[in-house]
């Protein structure tokens, strides 16, 4: 496997900049690595407030242990400004994805031509 495929594959499958790391462009990568771990962490946090959120409403009786009862009440949790926040990091962590997979090859390929040259 070529070095620019196996940074794409590695932008792919692991995490965007580990491509980069792979290529010898530290900071790139660790910039890369940083938003979509954000973004990640943004995600999470918020999915496991609704969670718990949920979780102590039905242990509290508030609503009962229901697939459908509890599908309305994510649904209603989900709404108004926690969505937005919630869209926009899931838009950073696809787009910060997409990057890391298009630059990892790009540079990959760049690296693979000079290297060509050289010899």
């Amino acid at each position: 496997m070529t070095k620019p495929m196996a940074a794409t594959m590695l932008s792919i499958m692991v995490f965007p900049g580990a491509g980069h790391f792979l290529l010898k462009r530290y900071i790139a990568g660790t910039g890369l690595a940083c938003v979509a771990a954000v973004a990640l962490y943004i995600l999470m946090a918020n999915t496991f407030a609704v969670a718990l959120s949920i979780s102590e409403k039905i242990r509290s009786g508030e609503i009962q242990f229901d697939p459908i009862i509890i599908t309305q009440a994510v649904s209603q949790q989900t709404a108004g400004s926690d969505a937005q926040r919630f869209n926009i990091a899931t838009a950073v962590l696809i787009i910060a994805w997409l990057v890391g997979i298009v630059d990892s090859y790009r540079v990959g390929r760049l690296q693979a031509k000079n290297a060509a040259e050289d010899v």
